[in-house]
């Protein structure tokens, strides 16, 4: 499985309540989530869910998705078309959440340092290779085991659940 998208940047500390305010919490509807997703970030001019396209990808730097443990998190990112997350490391109910619903996460410090903002990359999941194409660089990160690759590739634990169910 790949991804090959344009990068989103952020910084250190990005909270469930900049991926999706509170005040959008009444809704579950990932399409209305996804178009509130990181709306209070503050990111130079660059609005995330006017221009966030399908395929594109987040990196950010250390604790990404700290905050509250609301599933919504994830599901507004996968829903706004985001294809994967790089960071140094995320908040740990985040990357749980993330994988229960079949959002690609990695881990990598040199990706988090170099990428920028607005380059192309390319992430293959079965290597853990991210490549810049912008920047012809290679990072490598640790990839999934086969069967978080398999959950994933099927939307996440419970579409995995109902395969594995015959539903």
């Amino acid at each position: 499985m790949k991804a090959c998208g344009t990068v989103f940047k952020y910084g250190d500390n990005i909270d469930t309540d900049v991926i999706i305010p509170a005040r959008y919490l009444n809704s579950s509807d990932p399409k209305e989530l996804a178009k509130h997703c990181m709306e209070d970030a503050i990111h130079s001019t660059v609005k995330f869910a006017e221009n966030v396209k399908e395929g594109d990808i987040i990196v950010a730097k250390k604790n990404f998705g700290c905050g509250s443990s609301r599933e919504h998190a994830p599901i507004a990112i996968k829903a706004s078309g985001i294809s994967c997350v790089i960071a140094k490391t995320f908040a740990r109910i985040f990357y749980r959440n993330s994988i229960n619903i079949g959002l690609p996460i990695l881990e990598c410090d040199e990706a988090a340092d170099s990428i920028e903002m607005g380059d192309k990359i390319e992430v293959d999941f079965t290597t853990g290779e991210i490549k810049n194409l912008t920047k012809n660089e290679i990072y490598k990160a640790e990839p999934f085991p086969e069967f978080m690759q398999e959950m994933m590739n099927v939307g996440g634990l419970i579409e995995q659940t109902k395969v594995k169910l015959g539903c």
